[in-house]
């Protein structure tokens, strides 16, 4: 049999085989790579420089200069998904306009209405904690704002002044004349910064307090007011780089947390019932009752002890106020000096069961401090039986879950000089600083690699942020971040006059509002099936990422959606980031709620399936017709 050789016919033909084959296949190629690149060049205009990257979508979405700020920073194309998407979710649907509900409501809070609330117990104040409409009564309407509303002052101008016509009520400016909480001046409100207990003004009293205790070293960063009034304690603590939650119940005096948030100070409607504080365990560096008028030596001491589960180790706790000091006030308080002592003494009593040191008492004040451990409060429990350590409790559970009276154990530690928990950085770099929460492994599938990876996450945000919204432009003071996860969104708003109520939802996979305080910030757990514990228009920018695909499933989106229009303030924004079937249901919502919305790119690009929806509430009052508004 004859050898092949290099030019015989037949290894000729496996090579002219070869190459044919390969020819195809590249030519093949190159046909599917040109037409990917000429639908992408198609449908994405290159941009010539990075400001007309970032003007992909038409933002103007008002009807002041306030919208004109909005369309100036994004003016282009908007994207177009209605007639290429269907997802059947929960909604209100067939509403083509939402209409105006009657002023009455104006300042309507669903959960903590008077009317409604005097049908439930009143022991324990039962009757003033959240009780939500049910489903037959909630409201398809949309909440008014006063006649005459307009814009907030910027902060910081709006700490010491308010609008009248935004919160036309004059009942605090009488009752607490004495006090000096609130002024009229012409059509404005004016603060003073007084208070019941601190007379020559909260700026004053805190520096009593700093004399006590060290405010300025960055120890001390959270910290809850019970029973705030206006908070004029918490923004007076502002400018020591402390955040406050500030809470005080609906009815007790006339839109007192209006005020607050008004004034753009951290508040939420709240009392100290007979539920939790919607806040987890270790949350706050300091606690602080002026003349508050919570009980605190009843019930076997079970506010001390919630303030304890909500308190830090090594965290301080300030009484001013019935009964401190009652030898010199029992007479302007209209009590008997018999009373004052008995109530001071059973205080100091509960304060020493749940293993509190008292620090310093002087003038009007006193202050305890929480251990740093458990390690002789074991010990103390063999002379004081109650209350006693609970055994299986989860202390973080904290959304409609009953007190305890119980002393919420702290994480163990292996000697008397360790805290519990793990020692936080000081403010500012515990907002950077992996929470102890996290380094130590107890949330779950959260490590301190997620956590760093979401820092720059919100880095990049930001920055694509400051180019479709005014959020650089002092448009924005009260935010709200629906879905907070690890708190990135607050962290990478820190250098912006803002702050952020950091929202948990109560149904998350993972339970991140412990990190969320360990990092300095402050929040609250919440079910957004539910309206929040706030008044009408108290939030200037809403950010709400992957909170639909949350609660699609388990509520009508559309009530959410009303709930948010409630509590943000005319021409205020809000971002949502969904994919593209969710936000243009969500869109189909806002449109008729008289919101100008526009869908966008993700930041990373046109290839991302999640999209950004950013929309603004129109300004609109009630009584527009009559007043041509």
């Amino acid at each position: 049999m004859p050898k092949d050789y290099n030019g015989s016919p037949k290894h000729y033909n496996q090579l002219e085989s070869k190459r044919n084959r390969l020819t195809w296949i590249l030519g093949v190629s190159g046909l599917c790579i040109l037409s990917y690149v000429m639908g992408a060049w198609k449908n994405t205009a290159t941009p010539t420089n990075q400001s007309e990257a970032y003007s992909k979508v038409d933002c103007n979405v008002g009807s002041t200069a306030s919208s004109s700020s909005i369309s100036s920073s994004s003016s282009s194309s908007k994207l177009d998904f209605a007639s290429h998407h269907s997802l059947e979710i929960s909604t209100s649907g067939g509403i083509k306009e939402f209409p105006p509900c009657d002023m009455t409501y104006s300042e309507y809070t669903p959960c903590q209405d008077p009317a409604r609330g005097r049908k439930f117990d009143r022991n324990m104040l039962k009757y003033r904690e959240r009780h939500c409409p049910t489903k037959e009564e909630l409201l398809y309407c949309l909440i008014p704002a006063p006649p005459k509303y307009k814009t907030p002052f910027k902060w910081p101008q709006s700490r010491d002044y308010a609008w009248y016509d935004n919160i036309p009520h004059k009942e605090l400016s009488i009752e607490k004349a004495v006090q000096n909480w609130i002024q009229v001046e012409g059509d404005r409100f004016r603060f003073p910064g007084g208070g019941t207990m601190f007379p020559r003004g909260a700026d004053a009293y805190i520096d009593d307090i700093n004399e006590l205790i060290p405010l300025t070293t960055g120890n001390i960063r959270t910290a809850i007011d019970t029973g705030c009034g206006v908070a004029s304690w918490g923004a007076y603590l502002l400018k020591r780089d402390i955040i406050a939650m500030s809470f005080a119940p609906r009815d007790t005096h006339e839109a007192q947390v209006q005020f607050a948030l008004e004034r753009g100070v951290p508040a939420m409607i709240g009392i100290m019932a007979s539920q939790r504080l919607p806040y987890p365990a270790r949350a706050f560096d300091m606690a602080h009752c002026s003349r508050c008028l919570i009980p605190w030596n009843k019930n076997d001491g079970m506010y001390l002890i919630e303030v304890d589960r909500v308190l830090r180790p090594g965290g301080y706790w300030i009484l001013s106020g019935p009964p401190i000091r009652w030898k010199k006030y029992w007479r302007g308080w209209e009590r008997t000096e018999e009373d004052l002592k008995q109530e001071q003494d059973s205080i100091e009593e509960v304060a020493k069961r749940i293993c509190w040191k008292k620090v310093v008492e002087k003038d009007d004040l006193s202050i305890w401090q929480k251990p740093k451990n458990h390690l002789e409060c074991v010990q103390t429990k063999q002379v004081f039986k109650t209350p006693h350590i609970c055994q299986s409790d989860n202390p973080d559970m904290a959304w409609y879950q009953n007190m305890e009276k119980c002393i919420t154990p702290l994480p163990e530690v292996t000697s008397p000089s360790k805290v519990a928990g793990g020692e936080l950085e000081k403010w500012p770099r515990r907002a950077f600083a992996v929470p102890p929460r996290i380094s130590s492994g107890l949330i779950p599938s959260i490590t301190a690699e997620k956590f760093q990876k979401d820092n720059e996450l919100w880095k990049d945000r930001m920055s694509h942020y400051k180019h479709i919204t005014p959020i650089a432009q002092g448009r924005y003071r009260n935010i709200i971040d629906m879905n907070a996860y690890l708190g990135g969104f607050a962290a990478a708003l820190l250098k912006f006059p803002v702050w952020v109520m950091n929202v948990v939802p109560s149904n998350s996979a993972h339970d991140t509002l412990g990190a969320i305080f360990e990092r300095g910030f402050i929040g609250t757990y919440h079910d957004w099936c539910e309206a929040f514990s706030t008044y009408p228009r108290t939030y200037d920018l809403i950010h709400a990422a992957g909170v639909f695909g949350i609660y699609q499933d388990r509520c009508n989106i559309t009530v959410i959606l009303l709930e948010m229009d409630r509590i943000l303030r005319p021409e205020g924004t809000v971002v949502f980031r969904e994919g593209v079937e969710l936000l243009t249901k969500i869109k189909s919502v806002t449109d008729a709620m008289k919101w100008k919305s526009n869908i966008m790119d993700h930041e990373s690009g046109p290839f991302n399936p999640e999209k950004i929806l950013v929309a603004e509430k129109t300004y609109w009052t009630g009584g527009a017709k009559e007043n041509s508004n």
